[in-house]
Order: structure tokens, then C-alpha cells, then sequence
């Protein structure tokens, strides 16, 4: 199974929060600001769900 990356850019996520609730496997949760925070990438699977539809362009999905 292939494995992927996952990152946020903090300075451009505006905690919309559409990540979290997009993402069928539960990859990311929200840190303490209400930002999204890659909880665990280990349960990725580069569907790209997020980077798709995040507003502010601030996630990145990529193969390892």
C-alpha cells in the first residue's frame, strides 16, 4: 500500500475546519487555535479530498 505526506501550512489555514470534516479517514484534528493539525498521516490515502477543497490552498498530499 502506498504510503503519503501530509502538511498544513499554519500561516495560511483560516480554521474553516472543512478539512476535518472532508477527511474520510480522520487524519487531521484541530489544534489548540482551532486550526487543522495532521494527526496522523500513517492513515492517509491520497484520496486529496482536502487538498481539494481547502479555500486557502494552505494542505499538501503527496506519495512518500
Amino acid at each position: 500500500m502506498k504510503k503519503y505526506s501530509v502538511s498544513v501550512n499554519e500561516k495560511y489555514c483560516k480554521a474553516c475546519g472543512i478539512c476535518i470534516g472532508l477527511c474520510p479517514k480522520g487524519v487531521y484534528q484541530e489544534n489548540y487555535l482551532g486550526k487543522a493539525l495532521v494527526e496522523d498521516a500513517d492513515k492517509c490515502t491520497g484520496c486529496r479530498i482536502c487538498e481539494l477543497h481547502c479555500p486557502d490552498f494552505c494542505l499538501q498530499v503527496g506519495e512518500k
